[in-house]
């Protein structure tokens, strides 16, 4: 069942998955296009929490900018019938684990459809739960490879807009502050891959970033891109999307949000925009 809206309280974190009923809200126009949101939301409170919040706020978007936001955890959906349905597809935490899972992304892929994902969507690390064994997901459409270290803890940065004239970062500012998060480096150096066009990455201002407790969680120099785009696909991809959790006092208490920082709300925006408009071209 896809679940359309989610009407979540605002109250205390909980690690339960969240429900969802229907939007109800008339749009005064038919939806440019629409978009379909996959998650799993499990086992990380972080992850949980982002997972929660992204789905209320794409929700509420939706109705301010005429397009369809479904979301689902069933990732059994990710077949070409279901997908047929949607312009933009969303991963909002992980990726999908099945063979033929990932073989209808693909698929979906390079005949034009459009993708964002966040955060952990881009995870591979071998070996854990999630290894590198999707190499044209991790290498060839990502460019990224394997996650190789991280920040800690959850921090802002100040962010640095490598390319303005993109149309996901074309308004924005050339320096801004981020929500909190965890930032993720990565095996492969995207500026050597021709087809990557990055878009955003950590300004030098921002160092050091992070706080501990180990000394491997602060980075004090470096270039880590955060936002960036494949040319032979319609994608975006965003490093953004974990929470602040309040983990050492055992509370689970939310401590920050993603979508808090108004100028990294229009760049998800915008690149969302882009790819419906795209993804709606393809399908007439």
């Amino acid at each position: 069942m896809i679940l359309i809206v989610w009407l979540l309280c605002t109250g205390a974190f909980s690690t339960a998955q969240p429900k969802a009923t229907p939007a109800g809200a008339a749009r005064s126009a038919p939806a440019r296009f629409n978009v379909i949101a996959f998650y799993t939301a499990k086992n990380d409170p972080a992850h949980v929490s982002y997972v929660h919040e992204a789905n209320r706020w794409f929700a509420r978007e939706a109705t301010h900018h005429a397009f369809a936001y479904d979301s689902t955890s069933d990732w059994a959906n990710l077949n070409p019938t279901f997908l047929a349905r949607y312009q933009v597809v969303l991963f909002l935490d992980t990726r999908p684990e099945e063979p033929a899972q990932r073989a209808a992304f693909q698929d979906y892929m390079e005949k034009g459809g459009a993708w964002m994902g966040f955060h952990f969507a881009g995870f591979a690390l071998t070996p854990s739960t999630y290894p590198q064994n999707w190499d044209w997901y991790h290498n060839q459409f990502l460019g990224s490879g394997q996650y190789k270290s991280n920040t800690w803890r959850p921090t802002s940065a100040v962010l640095r807009v490598d390319d303005p004239a993109h149309p996901a970062t074309k308004g924005l500012p050339k320096t801004f502050r981020s929500a909190p998060n965890e930032w993720y480096r990565w095996t492969n150096d995207l500026r050597m891959n021709p087809a990557i066009d990055i878009l955003v990455s950590i300004d030098s201002s921002s160092y050091p970033l992070g706080t501990g407790p180990k000394p491997n969680e602060i980075w004090h120099s470096g270039y880590y891109p955060v936002v960036w785009t494949n040319r032979n696909y319609r994608m975006l991809y965003v490093n953004m999307g974990h929470n602040d959790i309040d983990y050492e006092h055992k509370t689970n208490k939310e401590l920050s949000a993603t979508f808090s920082s108004e100028t990294q709300n229009q760049l998800i925006l915008n690149g969302l925009l882009w790819l419906g408009k795209a993804g709606a071209k393809q399908t007439k």
